[in-house]
């Protein structure tokens, strides 16, 4: 295990994961076939030309899946009990196919569960895509998705 035990976690801390993915288009299209998401303007070059983008975008819950998944082995890689929400979700730019991504947590809360056995723990998420000029990161990256991730940790007092 690699994740964090709930004793682990300190507010305030940011956590830069190293995991990156670059995007292809298979990927979105083959997200958007599992989850029967058919929008033109993820599939369709024609449609997606003619849009103010100039082409097609990546699905958004495809970046925010992908945020959460190259996360896990940073913070809840087997210290998880379960994720409990996902809220305040923004994209505020699209993705396009060949941009990579990378992604970074900040802790923003925890607090033990009333019988004190596990703990809660919220994360303020962000992705961007690098290699690209624009608002919201470093030099080079450009913010395209964020979110607040509530887990349900493992204790680690609890588990020896």
């Amino acid at each position: 295990m690699t994740g964090l035990y709930y004793e682990e976690f300190e507010v305030g801390t940011t956590i830069e994961h190293e995991k990156r993915r670059t995007i292809s288009e298979s990927d979105n299209q083959r997200f958007c076939d599992m989850t029967m998401n058919q929008q033109p303007l993820h599939l369709d070059a024609d449609f997606a030309g003619d849009t103010q983008f100039g082409e097609r975008l990546v699905n958004g819950l495809y970046t925010m899946s992908l945020a959460v998944g190259v996360s896990i082995p940073d913070t809840t890689d087997g210290t998880i009990v379960a994720n409990l929400s996902y809220d305040n979700v923004e994209h505020p730019n699209p993705v396009f196919h060949g941009d990579t991504i990378r992604a970074q947590s900040t802790v923003t809360d925890k607090r033990e569960t009333s019988d004190g056995e596990r703990g809660v723990v919220t994360m303020h998420v962000e992705a961007f895509a690098v290699n690209r000029d624009g608002e919201g990161g470093s030099a080079g990256e450009t913010l395209v998705c964020e979110f607040d991730r509530t887990v349900l940790s493992l204790k680690r007092e609890n588990r020896d």
